[in-house]
């Protein structure tokens, strides 16, 4: 009986850690979007939820100064070439990012 109960404990404790859900650790205005950092280390914005927030910065051809993307992304690398081209500046849909893999939430 002490063997049950001792399981029955260990398989709640187990499952009560895997269904708990991150919480807001910080918010961020972005000038885009709102965004949040969650306490698991991923990031949020609307009904996505992101591994990585990228800052992306260089300088566009005919510009006097840098500009900076910030990208919530599940994908790792995104190049300068693919920031400026998905942050509004492409003609071609092609080189726009589904939002469940990664979205503009600043630009300057």
């Amino acid at each position: 009986m002490k063997k049950v109960c001792l399981t029955l404990i260990v398989m709640a404790l187990v499952f009560s850690a895997c269904t708990k859900e991150a919480s807001v650790k910080k918010t961020y205005e972005g000038n885009l979007y709102t965004y949040y950092e969650m306490s698991d280390g991923r990031w949020k914005c609307g009904e996505h939820l992101y591994k990585y927030r990228l800052e992306i910065k260089g300088r566009m051809a005919g510009t006097a100064k840098d500009t900076t993307f910030v990208y919530l992304s599940n994908i790792k690398d995104i190049s300068f070439d693919q920031a400026w081209k998905a942050g509004g500046l492409s003609s071609d849909l092609n080189d726009y990012f589904d939002p469940k893999d990664a979205l503009l939430v600043e630009m300057d």
